[in-house]
């Protein structure tokens, strides 16, 4: 594949990934809400959002083994189809007032966002060694779209039509049948992995119980567990301390930028900082956000505090995954990539589900606080592959 053409598919892709995160920028912007105007309980009212991620976690699996039998192309393309079903299956359940139907259309949405997780992997295999983490940073980085229209369309839906939340789940169908047509100009390179390379496959235990892969997996997974928990809790959180819709998405609009905006920058600091370094810097500015929450719950200590957030994340994410690249073959890929990503969504789900809990025993403040000793860990398993690899170098 030529150079100009490998640009034009990442670019691709980016848009693709821009869409898939408007549509999840949607759910989580206003789940919570229209869960919490049909939900008996408070406590029941994240379960949209965590069904979202639940549908995530189911699909992940399959999805990645089906798309090495039948190519990235039509993986994606069921994908963006499951979503714009789940739009419609979602706002069938605001019109019903039902939760469950609700819940089930977030699920297929979740569904989409199981296809979605592979466009990063994509990129990676279009581009060549020297331009992979920077594709990868470009397609994060059309979560910068996402960022913008997410917040706004999921704003500017809730009134459009009764009953309330409605128009949104509306718009995220169309948002999701534009990602159809986006992604049938999607051309893949062709296959490399020869029946010889498929048998010196590994098992996928060896693979997994790399320490490379475990701690990609374990940062990954840090990164986006404390970042969904406190992202779901955010709007439920505004409005109990007397914030409107408008500043809760305002929140998340800058959150959402703060995920996605260091993607333009991230794959060019790993490469000249290395990968480790960068993973290690996304762990101290999570810590930020932390820290940001204990200065109040006013609109400032809210965006600021989920600005850090998203850019902890952005590290975190980005730098997992770009060290994940280095431990499988293609031949080993399939189930790498979706191991590693079933694992970080079924930690997304524990946290989407235990958000209403936490922050309607706990409150905002040490909801967010019990994340510490997590991210501490997480901070020492990076510290530990440093210090390996640069004892195993001076051996060498």
């Amino acid at each position: 594949m030529s150079l100009e053409s490998m640009h034009r598919q990442v670019l691709l892709l980016a848009a693709a990934q821009a869409l898939f995160q408007i549509a999840s920028v949607m759910v989580m912007t206003i789940g919570g809400l229209a869960g919490a105007q049909i939900a008996a309980s408070p406590r029941w009212a994240t379960l949209p959002i965590a069904t979202m991620f639940l549908g995530t976690a189911c699909a992940m699996f399959p999805a990645s083994m089906w798309m090495a039998r039948v190519g990235r192309r039509a993986g994606f393309l069921l994908g963006t189809v499951l979503g714009a079903v789940g739009g419609g299956v979602a706002a069938l359940g605001i019109v019903a007032g039902s939760l469950a139907l609700l819940s089930l259309g977030t699920f297929m949405v979740g569904a989409y966002q199981a296809f979605a997780q592979f466009y990063r992997f994509a990129a990676s295999e279009i581009a060549d060694a020297a331009f992979r983490p920077r594709a990868i940073s470009w397609v994060m980085a059309g979560g910068v779209v996402a960022a913008v229209l997410g917040p706004w369309l999921a704003r500017i839906g809730g009134p459009l039509m009764t009953p309330e939340y409605l128009g949104s789940f509306v718009l995220l169908v169309v948002v999701a049948l534009l990602a159809t047509g986006l992604l049938t100009g999607l051309r893949m390179p062709p296959e490399h992995a020869s029946a010889a390379d498929s048998a010196k496959a590994r098992p996928w235990r060896a693979v997994v119980l790399q320490p490379a892969y475990l701690v990609a997996l374990f940062g990954a997974a840090t990164g986006y567990g404390i970042m969904i928990l406190a992202m779901t809790a955010t709007p439920i959180a505004m409005l109990e301390h007397r914030h409107d819709l408008g500043a809760a998405a305002a929140v998340i609009q800058l959150h959402v930028l703060g995920m996605f905006l260091p993607s333009f920058v991230t794959g060019a600091l790993i490469v000249r900082f290395g990968v480790l370094r960068i993973m290690f810097t996304g762990g101290i500015i999570l810590a930020g956000h932390i820290v940001m929450t204990l200065t109040g719950t006013g609109f400032g200590s809210f965006a600021t505090a989920l600005v850090l957030l998203g850019v902890g994340w952005n590290f975190l994410y980005i730098g997992g995954t770009t060290l994940l690249t280095s431990t499988y073959t293609a031949a080993e890929r399939a189930r790498a990539q979706a191991i590693n990503d079933l694992t970080i969504f079924v930690v997304g789900v524990g946290s989407s589900f235990a958000a209403g809990a936490l922050l309607a025993s706990l409150g905002w403040v040490r909801m967010n606080l019990v994340l510490l000793p997590w991210l501490i860990a997480a901070l020492l398993s990076i510290a530990w592959l440093g210090t390996r690899r640069r004892t195993a170098g001076n051996r060498g």
